[in-house]
């Protein structure tokens, strides 16, 4: 039933950003594509991503409805992670322009890394670090698009 409701709220959000993304404005100069392209881009992904879990949803149905007895995942405890992701995702938002997108964004990786990627301290801090600095890059330099700068000086 999760499952379901996530799938059309998906949906809903999709609809709600395509329209958002509508109603920004086209500029006559400048570049080609204009300031539509990246958010249709992430609408059409986040249609994707409602299609995956589509797709998902009917697949498991079909392993429910055969006789292999089924034994989800336990859900003790989950209702907590979820809560505490959620608690640092808004920290990382409160510290965001602060600390600025690299700092920021490597330790909030870092973090839930080492929580669901246990004791792997050498891959987590590369992967935290490198995803960070990378996508920073792709952003200010390929795209040119602002990101918060914070603390560090570049």
């Amino acid at each position: 039933m999760a499952d379901r409701v996530i799938f059309v709220c998906t949906l809903i959000l999709a609809g709600i950003y395509f329209y958002a993304t509508e109603k920004l404005p086209s500029l006559e100069i400048g570049d080609p594509l204009g300031p539509k392209a990246f958010p249709r881009l992430l609408g059409i992904l986040l249609v994707i991503t409602a299609i995956i879990l589509l797709f998902e949803m009917i697949r498991g149905r079909k392993v429910v409805e055969s006789d292999v007895p089924s034994r989800g995942p336990s859900t003790r405890g989950s209702h907590m992670v979820v809560a505490a992701v959620a608690v640092w995702t808004f920290f990382y938002f409160l510290v965001f322009e602060f600390l600025g997108y690299v700092l920021s964004t490597s330790i909030y990786l870092l973090v839930l890394m080492a929580y669901f990627h246990k004791n792997k301290w050498t891959s987590n801090v590369l992967t935290a670090v490198l995803f960070s600095v990378i996508s920073y890059l792709m952003f200010t330099k390929l795209l040119g698009v602002n990101l918060a700068r914070g603390i560090l000086p570049f």
